[in-house]
């Protein structure tokens, strides 16, 4: 069968992780319209006839101000040694911009030091009139000698279809590294961690989305439900007061939505408990970055 990793990159908000869940066709990795939403290396396995898929979500880049932020651009260099193949996604509604050049040139330095094909991914097609498509192609081919180039809409899963159709014959022939039930590499406790984090992006603007972490105190499974305790990271007591809300409400909301989320993915009930603590410059620090995996 075919075989092999694909590294999914990109600059932030582009719509990589909206990707890897319309392939996988399950979700596995949180989104939100906030720039910087992945920030691990998030592993997919997709299982289409004749051909197991590695997907390797990465974290956007961008221009890093904090240590978190330049360990999260370290993981996506770090993933471009490992994938067979890369999608480059860019998106419809822009012509290339100084973060998307910053991309091709990463991607071109990658490519020298060892050669694979590279699929330029054009998202968001959905949101443009398909007359605008063909000049920004053509703007991005005089870029990059693209192996392939796919337009595509991951939101609807419009012709997403024929990006694995392109990607297939682009892989070796080998043995499935991963049975047949297995769909990421992400636990349920760091699941948990990150659906929670989702729903806190949904809720909360400017500065405190990119200063929340949570990590997860205490987890028990049984076979018919997981009991869930977490504490939200912020770094400053004005974040701690908006993310709780006036009487715990924006916190309940984030709850209950985080709740519903899991128990859908998880396919049991589940009980969460959420407490914010204030961790002053957290994302500088060595010790708070390694405990939450970053």
């Amino acid at each position: 069968m075919k075989v092999g990793s694909v590294a999914i990159v990109g600059r932030s908000n582009v719509g990589k992780s909206t990707l890897l869940n319309r392939l996988l066709k399950e979700k596995v990795a949180i989104v939100s319209d906030k720039p910087q939403t992945t920030r691990t290396r998030i592993l997919g396995v997709a299982h289409v006839e004749g051909a197991q898929i590695v997907f390797l979500d990465t974290p956007g880049f961008h221009e890093p101000r904090h240590l978190l932020n330049r360990r999260m651009v370290r993981t996506t260099l770090e993933t471009f040694e490992d994938a067979d193949v890369l999608y480059v996604v860019v998106e419809a509604t822009a012509p290339p911009g100084p973060g998307d050049l910053a991309v091709v040139e990463h991607v071109r330095a990658a490519v020298a030091k060892h050669a694979r094909p590279v699929v330029l991914v054009i998202n968001k097609v959905d949101l443009v009139n398909k007359a605008r498509l063909l000049p920004l192609m053509e703007q991005y081919l005089r870029m990059f000698p693209w192996t392939e180039m796919v337009p595509l809409s991951a939101e609807t899963g419009d012709n997403v279809d024929r990006l694995l159709t392109v990607t297939i014959p682009l892989l070796a022939e080998g043995e499935a590294a991963y049975g047949e039930d297995v769909l990421t590499d992400q636990s349920m406790r760091t699941l948990a961690a990150e659906l929670i984090r989702e729903k806190i992006l949904e809720q909360t603007y400017e500065e405190v989305p990119h200063s929340v972490a949570v990590e997860i105190e205490q987890f028990q499974e049984t076979k018919k439900m997981a009991k869930i305790a977490a504490v939200v990271l912020v770094e400053k007591e004005s974040q701690k007061g908006i993310l709780i809300g006036k009487h715990g409400e924006r916190l309940k909301l984030v709850g209950t939505a985080a709740r519903q989320e899991m128990e859908r993915l998880f396919g049991m009930k589940v009980f969460v408990q959420l407490w914010v603590k204030v961790r002053e410059s957290w994302r500088e620090d060595e010790h708070t970055l390694a405990e939450l995996g970053y």
